[in-house]
């Protein structure tokens, strides 16, 4: 990253670790200082491409590439608007050409490629589609809508652990208090040896330590809202019992009313093979060889000969 250098000023991050390049929707980057000093009036046309630009519309470079930062620009664009789903299609071909279309147009943007057929192609998709288009922008809003209560839900749950484990080590601290006061007025009025006081005290401690057992408030779903299942009353899946492991068997071939079919040996040494169309690499990988069509082949050819109605 220290190569990263601003195309105007030509400050690099070398010599201003500071430096924070930014982007507009061109995808050509500027430095901050060079945007304060370009953009000072709000709006202004960039050095690179003279494409009319507004100041607030400039964000942090967060990718190496800027051209990175151009297309997520872009394609956040399109699909506000190109936002069908797939059970908006008839067919699966449909939506297939569908997602098509959206990489033509989003490729088409981003590479300068027919920029005004492309605008225009995406208004009349907008004129055209404008109630689909509102409906599934209503939906995504109810689905972050719901996304966002899950997510307060989760972070209600968070500081309440929070306050909860606080609330322990708080508990934990004042005992600690109690515990070495009453040691010290055992120490000071009682009439035992003071070594075996505090091995008493000692032993006491670590019994009780040992017995605390944080009680932290129950999760009863994921993080996603799916309530968990384990210990709720629901039957268990049953475990399958393993078998005995398979082992190969050769089928029993009955009579075949028919002269015995060549052995492999046979099939491969005395030419059955020369009018059979070889394996490639591929087959013979996945275990497959031209002898077994053949044989096949031979043993459905030579069945049912010695046949007599």
């Amino acid at each position: 990253m220290d190569d990263q250098a601003c195309p105007r000023c030509k400050t690099t991050k070398y010599r201003n670790p500071s430096l924070k390049l930014m982007v507009n929707i061109c995808g050509h980057a500027l430095c901050e200082s060079c945007v304060d000093l370009l953009f000072l009036k709000g709006s202004g046309s960039c050095p690179d491409c003279n494409v009319p630009l507004r100041r607030s519309n400039f964000r942090v470079q967060l990718f190496e590439d800027s051209m990175v930062e151009k297309e997520i620009d872009i394609r956040k664009r399109v699909l506000k608007d190109f936002n069908k789903k797939e059970e908006d299609f008839a067919t699966l071909r449909e939506y297939n050409d569908y997602l098509e279309e959206i990489e033509t147009i989003i490729f088409n943007l981003v590479n300068n490629i027919d920029i005004v057929a492309t605008n225009k192609r995406i208004e009349q998709y907008k004129k055209d589609n404008k109630e689909v288009i509102m409906k599934n922008k209503a939906k995504i809003g109810r689905e972050e809508l719901e996304l966002e209560e899950i997510l307060e839900i989760e972070k209600q749950m968070e500081e309440l652990r929070r306050a909860e484990m606080l609330k322990m080590e708080e508990e934990a601290k004042k005992q600690k208090i109690r515990e070495k006061e009453a040691l010290i007025d055992e120490l000071m009025f009682a009439e035992g040896d003071a070594k075996d006081i505090l091995n008493t005290f000692a032993e006491t401690v670590a019994n009780k330590q040992a017995e605390i057992v944080p009680v932290l408030p129950k999760v009863t779903q994921f993080s996603t809202g799916v309530k968990f299942t384990r210990g709720s009353g629901q039957q268990p899946v049953p475990l399958i019992e393993e078998g005995p492991l398979y082992r190969y068997e050769p089928p029993e071939i009955p009579d075949r009313c028919g002269p015995d079919p060549p052995s492999i040996q046979e099939i491969v040494h005395n030419g059955y093979l020369q009018h059979v169309r070889a394996e490639n690499e591929t087959e013979k990988a996945g275990g497959y060889s031209a002898t077994l069509p053949c044989l096949r082949a031979l043993q459905d050819a030579l069945s049912g000969l010695y046949h007599a109605s």
